[in-house]
């Protein structure tokens, strides 16, 4: 079913016609396709003046991929655990206020939009994180909370490599509840994190 739609007429000053102009150019594509990517962005960023907002209003930053990656490995694993559940928190709230909490789909779309990592779903329908995200700690607390909200508790902090390599209980705890699984040696997925 084609979506229906409306024209959109926009006078734009000559500095940013060349700029479209050339972002065409590079990437090979017509001008009105450019145009509707930049628009579609605001499903999901605002921009207010001199910076860019998340749509609950909450100031963003732009950062080079590799750059966050070297700043979460450089840190302790328990506070990686820490910043992969607000950041999962954050998403789940901006899920939360299209009314799409329970939508997993839409808030891996929401993590491809802000550029946290690309939509890849296997053919079992498991979702694969990419290592290139960050972490295994971050990226396992994160995945918990994206796909629990919460519900099922926290990311358990003894979860560390540390104290699952000192403890067979904790570690049998670990493998019962965050259920890794390899599917792709470049993806983390979990067992729970399948649709």
């Amino acid at each position: 079913m084609k979506k229906s739609s409306s024209i959109l007429t926009v006078r734009i000053h000559e500095d940013l016609d060349e700029n479209l102009d050339n972002i065409c150019k590079k990437r090979g594509l017509k001008k009105a396709t450019v145009v509707r990517e930049y628009l579609d962005k605001a499903k999901f960023f605002l921009i207010d003046h001199n910076s860019i907002k998340s749509k609950n209003e909450n100031n963003l930053i732009l950062l080079k991929r590799t750059y966050f990656r070297n700043i979460l490995e450089k840190i302790d694993e328990l506070s990686q655990i820490e910043l992969g559940s607000e950041l999962a928190r954050f998403i789940n709230d901006l899920a939360r206020l299209e009314g799409k909490i329970d939508d997993i789909q839409y808030k891996i779309a929401i993590c491809e939009e802000y550029g946290l990592f690309s939509k890849f779903i296997d053919k079992e329908n498991y979702i694969l994180f990419s290592k290139k995200f960050g972490p295994r700690k971050f990226v396992e607390a994160f995945v918990w909370i994206l796909i629990s909200k919460g519900d099922k508790g926290d990311f358990d902090k003894q979860f560390t490599q540390e104290e699952l390599s000192n403890s067979s209980k904790l570690n049998k705890k670990y493998e019962e509840l965050i259920q890794p699984i390899k599917r792709d040696s470049s993806y983390y997925a979990f067992e729970f994190a399948k649709l």
